[in-house]
């Protein structure tokens, strides 16, 4: 349990940054180079490196060496962990929300 806190505490870490969640949609569609990450930002290649080692700790993102480059990819596995606890408040306030549709459609039948 406390390794899933810990995971989840990191995974929500990293999408909290405006910049890693940039980071985490263009390499979600494709691969893409740690320079070519950092090209459109006004940030130094180590503070993109810094973002990158947050996304890759909390398994957002993996990176892989080609060469002498570094490559990165979306990870569907931070993700999934993420997914599936927001899951459970999903049906919470489903069931809530289908309660307070039907207590409202009850008052609409009184008048």
């Amino acid at each position: 349990m406390v390794e899933y806190t810990l995971s989840l505490d990191s995974i929500f870490n990293s999408l909290a940054d405006a910049t890693r969640r940039d980071i985490l949609r263009r390499v979600r569609k494709q691969e893409l180079s740690v320079g070519d990450i950092a090209r459109p930002y006004d940030l130094s290649l180590a503070a993109v490196s810094k973002h990158l080692g947050v996304l890759e700790r909390a398994r957002l993102v993996i990176k892989r060496r080609v060469g002498k480059q570094q490559m990165v990819a979306g990870s569907p596995e931070g993700m999934r962990t993420a997914a599936e606890y927001l899951r459970e408040f999903e049906a919470m306030w489903d069931g809530r929300f289908d309660a307070l549709e039907r207590y409202l459609e009850e008052g609409a039948d009184d008048d």
